[in-house]
């Protein structure tokens, strides 16, 4: 293998992938623009993260269906699409999927469709899973049509992405694993201050629990009037990385057990322990908790294309629970027209600085945003998801679905004949009364009550995560609405129909992690 997960071990292999990404360029100039160029899109959405945290979450191996929304670029009748996945995903699903692309019979575009799995549920990541299988990798590259360009998609880009764009001989658009430290808990710190925006007062770049509780003990010493703060490891995750540390209930910061004793984690059945070999695997920063009366946590998603354009994609806010609000649960879109305008420009000044760094793809930067007595708001970012996010493929759906587009300088959506979308979205959705349902279930229940997405009103709820339906009785959906309050209506109506059609009711539910 050319490359490891900790990079290069071979001397020409980092010229030949950067080749492969000038390709890419050449591509994104000449092909990308003309929907009828004929091009490939080989789709591996491998969650290349942290195996213990996402052991954490529960059908984990069904959050590769997130990236199913990629299936709408079939819309375009001359591209094909490659998907890869662990496990076979239901023939349900996929034509749920294809019956909405407008102006296109499935059909035509099942035609131009390659499902190809490992037929592997284990808890390794898919490209460890498909880096080691050689006969799939040589499948992939036959289903490539010999006058198509292509380029490979993943969640997230790692040293392995490299690898497996390397043996199929093509560029990958997304950010290269040699930039990733600037999507670290301590990397994105440094980014957010080279662009000029505030953070919560901290400390990065600490390498084990010792220097965490020497960080605390001058956070506190710094800004005694901060009651808690957050220890997060470099490269957690949807909050589950992260422990929350009561400072008034840990009088004695220089005590060994304190941490022990008082430290909170995020994740379910994280221990101390483990959480401490993590903090010295990765590393990880302290951050003074930021409170305030009426508080919000907005998001930005933001593209740099392989011209170094720069696009801001959307706005959010975030829904997050668990532990002090650490878990992403969902979000609404766009974000609060209170401050939609100043969080859509702070995500281009961290674009501007990670552009010259040479990133490319889709990213997302998170803020907690407190709303002073004068009416003001004010915004402390908070971290650089670079990769691709849980805000990520309700956006892609909408989009596709109605091939409108987001202006960040209104702060608006509009479809093609002016009018505005909203949305709520969710990968979490959870309820015990749900397990059992099978996706053809599901379609049967939204269908007969009239809640399923309906392109001649372009409103109502698109579906994903259906494989972790019947085992784990959780899934995702993209609520879509004319206004902010018809779009949260879909959602209520959707549980309320779940849970008249199973017998469920709210003490079922879950507070599920994302």
């Amino acid at each position: 293998m050319d490359y490891t997960t900790q990079g290069a071990v071979s001397p020409g292999a980092k010229a030949r992938f950067e080749a492969l990404q000038r390709d890419l360029v050449l591509q994104f100039r000449d092909q990308f623009p003309d929907p009828l160029a004929p091009k490939t899109v080989v789709i591996v959405p491998s969650n290349t993260l942290d195996p213990e945290i996402l052991g954490k979450i529960e059908g984990v191996n069904h959050y590769e269906e997130r990236m199913l929304a990629l299936l709408l670029l079939l819309r375009m009748p001359r591209t094909h699409v490659i998907f890869v996945s662990s496990i076979p995903i239901n023939d349900v699903i996929i034509d749920y999927y294809l019956h909405l692309l407008p102006g296109i019979t499935t059909s035509h575009a099942r035609a131009r469709l390659t499902l190809l799995s490992c037929y592997d549920a284990s808890p390794r990541a898919l490209i460890e899973k498909v880096l080691a299988r050689p006969r799939l990798i040589e499948k992939i590259k036959s289903h490539i049509p010999p006058h198509h360009v292509a380029h490979m998609a993943g969640f997230n880009i790692t040293y392995l992405e490299h690898e497996l764009a390397l043996q199929l001989g093509v560029p990958l658009y997304g950010c290269s694993a040699e930039l990733a430290h600037l999507g670290s808990k301590s990397g994105g710190r440094e980014v957010f201050r080279r662009a000029g925006l505030m953070v919560p007062p901290g400390f990065e770049h600490l390498k084990n629990m010792y220097e965490v509780r020497l960080a605390l003990a001058e956070l506190k010493r710094e800004h005694p009037e901060l009651r808690k703060a957050v220890v997060k490891l470099n490269d957690g995750f949807s909050g589950e990385g992260n422990a929350v540390i009561n400072l008034d209930a840990a009088v004695d910061l220089h005590h060994d057990d304190m941490l022990r004793q008082h430290l909170r984690m995020v994740a379910k059945d994280m221990t101390y322990d483990v959480f401490s070999e993590k903090m010295e695997l990765m590393g990880g920063v302290v951050e003074g908790f930021v409170d305030g009366a009426v508080k919000s946590s907005p998001s930005v998603q933001v593209r740099i294309n392989p011209l170094k354009q720069i696009e801001v994609v959307s706005t959010h806010d975030q829904v997050l629970g668990g532990e002090s609000g650490q878990v992403y649960l969902g979000a609404t879109f766009p974000a609060d027209p209170g401050y939609v305008h100043e969080v859509g420009k702070m995500g281009y000044q961290v674009a501007e600085v990670l552009s010259k760094e040479g990133v490319i793809g889709r990213f997302g930067v998170d803020f907690i945003s407190v709303k002073e007595p004068q009416g003001w708001w004010k915004h402390y970012a908070i971290e650089i998801n670079l990769r691709k996010g849980g805000t990520t493929h309700p956006f892609l759906m909408l989009k596709f679905l109605t091939n409108g587009y987001y202006d960040h300088h209104t702060g608006n959506y509009y479809m093609p004949n002016g009018q505005t979308r909203y949305y709520f979205s969710t990968d979490c959705l959870q309820s015990n009364a749900y397990k059992g349902l099978t996706p053809e279930d599901l379609i049967d229940i939204t269908i007969c009550n009239n809640i399923q997405y309906d392109d001649t009103t372009q409103e109502g709820v698109m579906f994903h995560l259906m494989g972790a339906l019947s085992e784990h009785g959780k899934l995702g959906m993209v609520c879509i609405g004319s206004s902010p309050e018809r779009a949260k209506e879909y959602y209520r109506k959707t549980v309320e129909v779940l849970d008249r059609e199973t017998g469920g009711s709210e003490k079922d539910r879950m507070d599920g992690h994302c």
